[in-house]
């Protein structure tokens, strides 16, 4: 339900989200979170509009988070590429349909779920959840951590 690039930013932010004090260079990013990176770059410069990302330029630039990890919500990420869009006319467009129809009531009800749910997760949340699979790494086979 997801779009590439709002799964690809959320990549990113949870990646950099891990060091928020280092700048991540973006061919290094690219590479680590395996995203193309003329597509990272795109992702990266909405990240930085929507002020969720800053990038810093000379020796030691890259990108680095703008914002603690704890004040970054999955819904704040996936906002700055590309909201989740609700329904709020027929999407048909039918002139008697005044308001939404039960089927797009329904579907309306399931994305505004989504982005509660999305808004309750922050990025800092994702990357300390206990679990022995760490967020975008390879785990090692008989690796207990």
């Amino acid at each position: 339900m997801l779009s590439k690039t709002a799964e690809y930013a959320l990549r990113a932010t949870v990646w950099l989200g891990r060091t928020p004090e280092n700048a991540e260079p973006a061919d290094h990013l690219a590479e680590a979170i395996r995203v193309p990176r003329r597509y990272l770059h795109k992702v990266l410069q909405d990240l930085v509009k929507a002020g969720l990302v800053r990038s810093q330029s000379g020796p030691g630039g890259g990108y680095r988070l703008n914002r603690d990890p704890g004040e970054i919500s999955i819904l704040d990420v996936i906002n700055a590429v590309g909201p989740i869009e609700r329904i709020n006319t027929c999407p048909l467009g039918l002139e008697s349909h005044t308001s939404l129809c039960p089927l797009h009531q329904e579907l309306d009800k399931a994305y505004a779920a989504m982005e509660e749910a999305f808004s309750r997760v922050t990025v800092a949340q994702v990357i300390n959840r206990p679990s022995r699979i760490t967020p975008l790494c390879e785990v090692k086979l008989g690796d207990s951590t």
